[in-house]
């Protein structure tokens, strides 16, 4: 760990993860080089390695503050909500993940990120990721008395595996359009919201 205070060395992360946020936007995680996200920050390439060993560490960190963004959207439903309806619950988890695409894309190279990332990377990342599935079964509680915990657990182990399957379901590239209509594969395009909305609902059932 480079020398400095605590508020500089997670100024320099916080540069590096808003660098590679941004690359993100028009770039493929594959197509993105450490060289890349050094040039939008105001240190060189060498520097990074002193906060980050690999670019899959510094977008599995971009990845956990997405699930920290996300815990923070359902702790807001949780909060400001006295009474919810099954049909408003599947709403509101539906709305809080149509507001988190990256988060969505991100996960189509977890086990890359996963395993080129040194323990104490991916500990901190599995924490944000435990508080989501906690908070989740926390909303539950409040909103559906009536699930006992073993339903509230089926729920959960049932939804997030649906949702890293979101994103290559809700963004499809003309490429792979003609390459359905010429299989002859049925296509329906879902939304982010309209697909989460139709699972939730359906799981809450």
């Amino acid at each position: 760990m480079p020398k400095g205070s605590i508020e500089l060395i997670n100024s320099r992360k916080e540069e590096i993860l808003n660098a590679a946020e941004e690359l993100y936007k028009s770039k493929n995680f594959k197509d993105i080089t450490l060289n890349d996200i050094a040039q939008l920050t105001t240190f060189k390439r060498t520097s990074i390695y002193n906060y980050f060993e690999t670019k899959e560490e510094i977008f599995l960190t971009l990845n956990k503050r997405q699930y920290e963004a996300w815990v923070n959207d359902l702790e807001n439903i949780i909060q400001n909500n006295s009474v919810l309806s099954k049909d408003d619950i599947a709403k509101n988890i539906a709305h809080s993940l149509e507001k988190r695409k990256d988060l969505l894309r991100l996960m189509m190279n977890h086990f890359d990120m996963e395993e080129n990332s040194r323990l104490e990377i991916l500990k901190d990342f599995k924490i944000a990721f435990g508080n989501s599935m906690k908070t989740l079964n926390r909303l539950l509680e409040k909103f559906c008395p009536q699930m006992q915990e073993n339903d509230r657990t089926n729920f959960i182990y049932s939804l997030f595996p649906f949702i890293y399957g979101i994103y290559p379901y809700t963004t499809v590239s003309d490429k792979q359009k003609e390459a359905m209509k010429t299989a002859d594969v049925g296509f329906i395009y879902h939304s982010i919201y309209e697909i989460t909305y139709n699972c939730v609902k359906m799981l809450l059932k």
